[in-house]
């Protein structure tokens, strides 16, 4: 795999955090978290192996989703693939 493959080693959905990475997100990132798809997350990152959670519905003070951190195995992929035309085959 070459760097394009390889999504990075954090990765978060907030864009007030330094982690957040517009291009990287609009590609799509798929998380296994335990050997589990998971499809709610905020943030990860695979070498401190932790993912971001939210919590129900409930919001902090700044209304934003209140969210847990939770340690285990984490597997990062892109969905889409670099450079992939969005044309279909004739």
């Amino acid at each position: 795999m070459t760097d394009h493959d390889t999504p990075p080693d954090h990765l978060s959905n907030d864009p007030r955090s330094k982690f957040h990475d517009p291009a990287m997100l609009e590609r799509g990132i798929g998380i296994r978290f335990n050997g589990v798809e998971r499809h709610n997350v905020d943030e990860y990152c695979i070498s401190e192996g932790w993912v971001r959670l939210p919590v129900g519905k409930s919001l902090d003070r700044r209304g934003q989703p209140m969210t847990m951190k939770v340690k285990g195995t984490v597997e990062a992929w892109f969905l889409d693939a670099a450079g992939q035309d969005e044309t279909p085959a004739d």
